[in-house]
C-alpha cells in the first residue's frame, strides 16, 4: 500500500470527490465552455491542495510552538515581590548617589567664560553653571583639553566641583 500524502485526510478526499462530481472534470464553477484555465478542475484542485500543505505547515508550527512554551515555561519569578527596591535598600542607593553629575565644560558664547553643564541626580534637569575665573590660574593647553576632552586637571577638580556643589545647593534649596 503507498503512502499517502499528510494532506489528504479522508475529508479533504470527499471534498475533492465533490468538486470532481460537480463539476464533471470541467469549470468548477459551472460555466458551459469554460475558457478561462483557472477554472478547470486540474488547476483548481492544485491550488485548494497548496491551501491545505500550508493549513497544515501552519498547524504543525502552532502545535510545536505551544508544546516549546508548555515545556519552557516555569512559575519562577524573576522579579521581586515587592517592586523594584524595599524601603532599606532603596535608601542606600540614593545616599550612595552623588548629588549631580558633572556632563561637560564648555565655553559661554555670550560672556566667553567658562561653564560646567551638570545633570541633577534621580531628575533630568541640567544646570549650566558659570565657573567665573576658575580656570585662569592654568595654562591655555590644559585649559582647551579640559573643555574638549573633559581631562579636568587635578588641581581644578576641588574648584570646579565646589563651584558646581554651590549651584546645585542652591538650586535645590530654592524649591
Amino acid at each position: 500500500m503507498a503512502n499517502k500524502p499528510k494532506w489528504a485526510t479522508p475529508t479533504r478526499q470527499t471534498c475533492l470527490v465533490k468538486v470532481f462530481v460537480r463539476s464533471r472534470g470541467f469549470c468548477v464553477f459551472g460555466h458551459p465552455k469554460c475558457l478561462i484555465p483557472e477554472h478547470h478542475y486540474e488547476l483548481y484542485i492544485e491550488g485548494l491542495i497548496a491551501d491545505w500543505i500550508a493549513e497544515d505547515r501552519a498547524q504543525t508550527v502552532a502545535e510545536w510552538q505551544a508544546e516549546f512554551t508548555a515545556r519552557h515555561t516555569t512559575n519562577d519569578r524573576r522579579y521581586p515581590l515587592h517592586g523594584q527596591f524595599s524601603g532599606v535598600s532603596q535608601d542606600v542607593f540614593f545616599d550612595k548617589q552623588p548629588e549631580f553629575f558633572i556632563e561637560g565644560l564648555g565655553v559661554s558664547g555670550l560672556t566667553y567664560k567658562p561653564f560646567a553643564k551638570l545633570r541633577i541626580a534621580s531628575s533630568f534637569m541640567r544646570l549650566h553653571v558659570d565657573l567665573g575665573d576658575t580656570l585662569k590660574p592654568v595654562s591655555k593647553n590644559k585649559k582647551r583639553k579640559a573643555l574638549r576632552y573633559g581631562k579636568i586637571p587635578n588641581e581644578l577638580q576641588d574648584k570646579i566641583h565646589n563651584a558646581c556643589w554651590l549651584a546645585v545647593k542652591h538650586y535645590l534649596n530654592s524649591w
